[in-house]
């Protein structure tokens, strides 16, 4: 306490009271937060070891507890009798849960455990939190079909997450490269197990989505125990596959494991190379499929130019096409034949009607008066013009002019005698 500082008692003592005339100093501060801190009760803490030291001369350990889903962590002291007392030794990465008293360390400012037991999560219950977590995320529609995005065909960049130097890094390069020679790859080292796992799977996916250049993702691990599997059922590393906008591929483990991962990915690779044979496809087999496909082509194109060449000779040999006359022949043919028939009907026509002009002629030159006349008969008129037809028509004296065949008379009636009743 130095010799400007006020004396505790002049002091706010809440914090409410405090003002930027009258604050408090940080030891003060301090050990208010101890004083609360100490008031809390023993607690039940989740999380997973990620630094384990019990390698020193005194009777206490000390542990790191991390939470599985963030990036968060707490110092724990425990008796080593503790450990050593537990029938299966807890290792780093191992899940436990802890009973602590909270304690505030005022020196430093930070806040530490003190454990007084510590119990490892068994396998079984872990599993059954995963499967509980499964169903949670199906219900949410993480898991849906739907919602899958298709790989490309060809990438030209792949983002691949894999351990460092591992063999499922070694697997998908080999073999994505031995399919198609161009393919890059933007790789990210990261731990695939351990307590950093998830951290940094979930940092990489983020980072590689975020890259306009990637175009496909792929996390890559070469199977192992469910324990060293567990990172990758996080509902953390999940969700943040969920949310990746590129394609993303799950080449985890090999076929009978089935992290979470592998079921919100938009696809599951079997193993790593199954991967690699999904991502690119194989330039080998491409060329043979053009090939086949030009092949395919030119057959179909020879046979449909043979098809039309047959046609095309088909329709050549038709008459119409093989002798074009034909048409006008057999019209003018067909034309003569019609104009035989109306000159043989014309004809046959006009016979007829020249036989019907001849019999007329000759009735009317047999019934017509100057034939009578040329028989010796003659026609009397008066000089009126009349026609005598009856002795009653002229008197004694009366001059008429009789009509003969050559010519005209003109007589003089010296007698009428009776009337001839026969004629009438």
């Amino acid at each position: 306490m130095s010799a400007t500082d006020p004396p505790v008692s002049d002091l706010p003592a809440r914090a409410l009271e405090t003002t930027a005339e009258r604050p408090w100093p940080v030891r003060l501060l301090s050990s208010k937060i101890a004083d609360y801190v100490s008031k809390m009760a023993p607690v039940w803490v989740e999380g997973q070891l990620v630094q384990v030291n019990r390698h020193n001369a005194s009777a206490t350990a000390y542990l790191t507890l991390r939470d599985t889903d963030v990036d968060m962590s707490l110092n724990v002291t425990i008796l080593k009798r503790i450990l050593h007392g537990m029938t299966t030794p807890v290792e780093e990465g191992a899940h436990v849960v802890v009973h602590a008293r909270p304690s505030f360390w005022t020196k430093r400012g930070t806040l530490s455990l003190r454990a007084t037991d510590l119990r490892a999560i068994g396998l079984g219950e872990l599993l059954a939190r995963i499967e509980h977590l499964k169903r949670v995320l199906a219900a949410e529609g993480l898991f849906d079909a739907d919602r899958k995005v298709p790989l490309p065909f060809l990438p030209a960049r792949v983002g691949l997450i894999s351990g460092q130097d591992a063999k499922a890094q070694h697997d998908v390069l080999v073999n994505a490269r031995a399919r198609w020679p161009q393919v890059q790859f933007e790789l990210r080292e990261v731990a695939v197990q351990g307590p950093n796992c998830v951290r940094e799977v979930t940092a990489a996916i983020a980072e590689l989505d975020a890259d306009p250049q990637v175009d496909v993702i792929v996390v890559a691990r070469g199977g192992g125990s469910v324990e060293d599997l567990l990172p990758f059922s996080n509902e953390a590393m999940v969700r943040a596959a969920a949310a990746c906008r590129t394609p993303l591929v799950a080449a985890i483990g090999h076929e009978t494991d089935c992290p979470l991962l592998d079921l919100v990915a938009d696809f599951r690779a079997s193993t790593p190379t199954d991967a690699a044979k999904r991502i690119v496809p194989d330039v080998v087999a491409e060329r043979a499929r053009i090939d086949q496909a030009r092949d395919r082509m030119a057959q179909a194109l020879t046979r449909r130019i043979a098809l039309e060449s047959e046609r095309l000779a088909t329709l050549r040999s038709r008459p119409v096409l093989a002798q074009p006359e034909v048409l006008v022949s057999t019209r003018s043919e067909h034309l003569d034949r019609l104009r035989g028939h109306a000159r043989a009907a014309f004809g046959a026509r006009l016979d007829r009607g020249s036989s019907e002009v001849g019999h007329l002629r000759t009735a009317l030159r047999t019934l017509s008066p100057d034939a009578t006349l040329r028989r010796g008969y003659a026609v009397l008129r008066t000089r009126t013009g009349g026609v005598v037809r009856s002795p009653q028509d002229v008197v004694v004296g009366e001059s008429l002019q009789a009509l003969v065949a050559h010519g005209e008379l003109t007589v003089s009636v010296s007698d009428t005698g009776p009337a001839n009743e026969s004629a009438t």
